[in-house]
């Protein structure tokens, strides 16, 4: 069986270990899937810096406004690549991981706009090119790419030594050494590792480690050359497993913050609510199994809204007859 050249490093074990005892720590808040707010601006996050990593001009507000449908004056091909990614990263939990077929699916839709042959691998030469513009590798032909794949997609299902934390970070480097696609490479990169990482562990889903690559993305580039240069992908898989141990720590933050101002009703609240989908007063009471409009606006409904977790479909009239609720 084929295995990608690397070796487990004590720098590559101790991040691991400390990797899994933060991951622990979200436990001992509530739970993630509480704080719709904090989940999706980190999904924001994930898809503002992995664009930006390529280029793509469009601010963190921008990208937000465009994932919420406000119309935003900026490069109209710019624009379709935040409305392509969202889509990819919206469909995250669909995805095998270890399934072919479910990553060229994954890149006919984040690679839409951008590649005329997305979702299948490229038919001509490519290579690696930094944020300087220097070529910094020439990708192996395009007449090798199926079989590298193939090979790649082989380990990761039959090689069960590895753990998937690391396993992660080598599919990473090793997607983008192949470079199988003609664009949308690096974005695929990320998404697919995040992808893996979900396998592990659910939480990974809210966790924007391509924030933290954008960061040090000169790094991110050195890694990759340096790795190519040496031909084993060490030096990129402890890079990479530090972005992830930092970027939790930043989670972890975030969570403590937004945990302290959610009480036990706000978060019943949200636990009934669907996503963008406006519920009347009497619709929520009867979710929450609760029968005074009293208890409802002022224990669940006044500190969600002043959270900035729910909001009104009629926010200049609080006691319209109309008036709905949506998180």
């Amino acid at each position: 069986m084929y295995k990608p050249p690397f070796t487990i490093t004590n720098t590559m074990l101790n991040y691991s270990i400390s990797i899994s005892q933060k991951i622990e720590k979200f436990f001992s808040y509530q739970s993630l899937k509480r704080m719709p707010m904090l989940r999706r601006n980190n999904r924001i996050k994930s898809i503002h810096s992995s664009l930006g990593i390529e280029a793509n001009s469009l601010s963190l507000d921008q990208v937000r406004d465009v994932i919420n449908g406000v119309t935003v004056l900026g490069p109209q091909n710019e624009i379709n690549e935040v409305k392509d990614a969202f889509e990819a990263y919206s469909l995250i939990e669909e995805y095998d991981a270890f399934k072919e077929k479910d990553l060229l699916k994954a890149h006919g839709i984040i690679a839409r706009s951008i590649d005329k042959e997305c979702g299948t691998y490229r038919s001509h030469p490519e290579g690696v090119i930094d944020e300087r513009g220097d070529v910094i590798h020439v990708a192996p032909t395009e007449k090798m790419v199926p079989s590298l794949m193939g090979d790649l997609f082989n380990w990761l299902k039959k090689d069960k030594e590895t753990p998937i934390l690391i396993k992660s970070c080598v599919f990473h480097y090793e997607f983008v050494f192949i470079h199988p696609f003609g664009d949308g490479n690096g974005r695929m990169a990320r998404l697919w590792q995040n992808v893996l990482l979900m396998r592990w562990n659910e939480l990974f889903e809210y966790i924007p480690i391509e924030s933290h690559i954008f960061k040090y993305q000169s790094d991110y580039y050195k890694s990759i050359d340096n790795s190519n240069k040496v031909g084993n992908s060490n030096e990129f898989i402890e890079f990479m497993l530090k972005m992830i141990d930092e970027t939790i720590d930043e989670t972890l933050k975030s969570v403590n913050q937004e945990s302290k101002n959610i009480s036990e009703q706000v978060n019943r609240l949200l636990e009934v609510m669907d996503y963008d989908i406006p519920l009347t007063a009497n619709e929520i009471m009867k979710r929450l199994s609760i029968k005074s409009k009293e208890t409802l606006r002022g224990s669940y409904l006044n500190p969600a809204i002043e959270n900035g977790l729910v909001k009104m479909t009629v926010p200049d009239k609080p006691n319209s007859k109309n008036q709905k609720y949506y998180k």
